[in-house]
């Protein structure tokens, strides 16, 4: 059973990527994995990303 300190806070930025407190490892459709070490990882949510599963800031609106 984790306990609280096991716990990784997760983000939901609205209009953005999903925020998780790093390091992660991110398990694909096609069973690849993709890891960052990063304190905190930005988890893209629209699949623009060129970077995908990271997010590349791709949601942003462009002027």
């Amino acid at each position: 059973m984790p306990t609280r300190r096991d716990a990784r806070e997760v983000t939901v930025v609205p209009g953005g990527p999903i925020l998780v407190e790093g390091p992660v490892e991110v398990r694909m459709e096609d069973g690849t994995v993709v890891s960052s070490d990063r304190f905190v990882v930005a988890v893209c949510s629209c699949r623009r990303s060129k970077r995908y599963p990271l997010c590349d800031t791709s949601h942003r609106k462009r002027r």
